[in-house]
């Protein structure tokens, strides 16, 4: 299925990596014009390589910049022809115990995981609804739906960012611009093993059978790869997924196990 954004210009945050790097990979096999966006210059420049070499991809630039300052988004903005696609997506804060985190730590996990999105938001979406089109996906957590215990930074910051989502979704639908969430469950990425080695740390564990633990616990059996979360992402951000906005999509294997 030709998803009909071949040519659109893609801010991909948090992009050099994991689930970010997926949905760029994505896109960029559809002919989008891809900007991805990290820290890392290093891992930016491996992961830039490895667009370009997708058949049918579109250009591809780097911005190695910490999207969660201003000074940041303002550089990322700027390499962007136009934003016609806006992934947000920033590393989670670190799991815990939430009676050792302080003030500056919650302002900081709220900072990068529901400010910097919605600060994106702003400078983009008014510019989309005049060009008649825009697709907004934010890579938020499973975490959302169903809090875990040691994610609690996360849990708040990111349900913040799901309450103005909400509100706001429906805004410019009549000029064909959604924005949606994606809620990853358990997914093979860097992020993942930093939680699964918290976890047994805690438990006094280790870290083979905190993984086996946890894919106990999913019906799938398994993680899921980044590779099958951009896809999802790239529908969302398709000419097809026009008619759907305000959603919340949990890509958990099954894991969640509520009707709604």
């Amino acid at each position: 299925m030709d998803l009909g954004i071949a040519g659109r210009w893609a801010l991909v945050c948090g992009a050099s990596k994991g689930l970010g790097l997926g949905c760029a990979r994505a896109l960029a096999s559809e002919g989008a014009n891809v900007v991805i966006v990290a820290r890392g210059a290093e891992a930016l420049e491996t992961a830039a390589a490895g667009l370009r070499a997708l058949t049918g991809a579109g250009r591809v630039v780097t911005v190695a910049t910490d999207i969660t300052t201003a000074a940041g988004r303002e550089a990322a903005l700027a390499a962007c022809p136009q934003v016609d696609i806006l992934v947000t997506n920033a590393g989670g804060p670190p799991p815990g115990d939430f009676r050792d985190w302080d003030r500056d730590q919650w302002l900081a996990a709220v900072d990068a995981n529901m400010l910097t999105p919605i600060e994106l938001i702003r400078a983009t979406v008014d510019t989309m609804a005049a060009r008649g089109f825009g697709r907004v996906v934010n890579i938020t957590s499973s975490a959302v739906k169903a809090p875990i215990d040691i994610l609690g930074l996360s849990n708040g910051a990111r349900s913040g960012l799901t309450g103005v989502i909400a509100g706001i979704a429906r805004t410019h639908l009549a000029r064909n611009v959604t924005l949606n969430n994606l809620l990853p469950g358990a997914f093979d990425t860097d992020r993942l093993r930093g939680t699964l080695e918290a976890s047994a740390r805690r438990q006094q564990q280790s870290l083979d059978d905190a993984a086996a633990h946890r894919r106990s616990a999913i019906p799938a059996g398994r993680f899921g790869t980044p590779e099958e979360f951009g896809a999802a992402c790239a529908f969302l951000c398709s000419t097809q997924a026009g008619y759907i906005t305000g959603q919340n999509l949990l890509i958990d294997g099954g894991a969640y196990p509520g009707t709604f």
